[in-house]
């Protein structure tokens, strides 16, 4: 009775959501609508922290350096060889998974807090190279005066607020569906079951560091697409917008939102950025110390999120599949809270 209302009422919260988010640009001005476009690509790279950190077990820190490759390389190509924002899309999820597949052989072998140590190095050291390399980057200075995208061959370019907000959620709710789609077959089964008993895992024959690594390649590529989506959104990129206090929030969000849950990712991620911008001019300088509380808090009173996996009834555990025992029907579809 309990988790049937409980149900419902997340139901009707992602309904509201949604609906929110569609309606969002036809009862804003157009700054607010540029900040939530911006507030919708941050919500995408949690969606790939929540992938990497809930679904397949690897908690990182440095999802903004695919985000920064997938960025600059948007903003680059924008420049010089193509307006259209589907293409500039595919490159920057290429550059975010090629950046993600370098790193594979840091990332993939360490486990636990090892891996945010690690993942927190690289993000720090791509911001610190984007900041060195002005020929390309423009240093610290960023880069401005971006040429506008249009969606697709023949279309006009999106010249207004409205426009580039309606076309970031497009895309966003493209990949979102995606990763949703994803997590439902059995590779999004192998990673969970490699997240709660890798030993077992391996046992039974299955290759656990490709699994990871393809979802390390794939959380990449989502990163890197967002970081597409804020050249659209801003229209302006600098070092500043991939350190460390963006991974740190973008963390927070997740685990608010479940970090198993990929849609509760999403809207966790886009709440923390949302009470972040409101809380720095509501309270000036006290803002970090005030997301700090909420992130403490949270550990202790939500450990699972606002949005969990649910289990199945009496505490039994799913089987792990095995090469020659795939799993039972019921564990094919496994069911997530979005």
């Amino acid at each position: 009775m309990r988790d049937g209302v409980l149900r419902r009422a997340r139901a009707t919260i992602a309904v509201l959501v949604v609906a929110g988010l569609i309606v969002a640009p036809w009862v804003v001005d157009d700054y607010t609508a540029a900040i939530l476009a911006r507030t919708l690509a941050l919500g995408l790279v949690g969606v790939s922290v929540a992938l990497l950190t809930g679904v397949a077990g690897l908690p990182t820190l440095g999802q903004t350096a695919p985000y920064a490759a997938g960025a600059y390389a948007s903003a680059v190509l924008g420049s010089q060889v193509s307006d259209v924002g589907v293409v500039q899309v595919a490159v920057a999820a290429l550059a975010g998974a090629t950046l993600a597949a370098v790193t594979l052989p840091l990332v993939v072998p360490a486990r636990g807090v090892i891996v945010l140590m690690i993942t927190l190095a690289i993000g720090e050291l791509v911001v610190t190279v984007l900041g060195r390399w002005r020929s390309v980057t423009g240093g610290t200075d960023g880069l401005a005066g971006i040429t506008p995208v249009r969606p697709l061959w023949g279309l006009p370019v999106l010249a207004s607020d409205r426009a580039r907000y309606v076309y970031t959620l497009i895309i966003v709710a493209t990949l979102v569906g995606a990763v949703l789609l994803l997590v439902r077959t059995r590779g999004g089964l192998l990673l969970r079951a490699a997240r709660d008993d890798e030993a077992r895992l391996r046992a039974s024959g299955h290759r656990v560091p490709l699994y990871l690594s393809g979802a390390h390649v794939a959380a990449g590529a989502i990163a890197g697409a967002a970081g597409s989506l804020l050249v659209v959104a801003q229209q302006y990129i600098s070092p500043a917008d991939f350190g460390f206090d963006t991974s740190a929030l973008l963390l927070l969000g997740v685990v608010i939102g479940g970090t198993a849950s990929v849609g509760g990712a999403l809207v966790g991620a886009v709440l923390v950025i949302a009470v972040r911008d409101w809380l720095f001019g509501v309270l000036p300088g006290h803002a970090p110390l005030v997301l700090g509380a909420l992130f403490v808090a949270t550990v202790y009173l939500l450990p699972t999120g606002v949005a969990r996996v649910r289990r199945p009834r009496g505490g039994s555990r799913q089987p792990v599949p095995t090469l020659d025992h795939p799993a039972p029907a019921a564990a094919r579809t496994p069911e997530l809270r979005v």
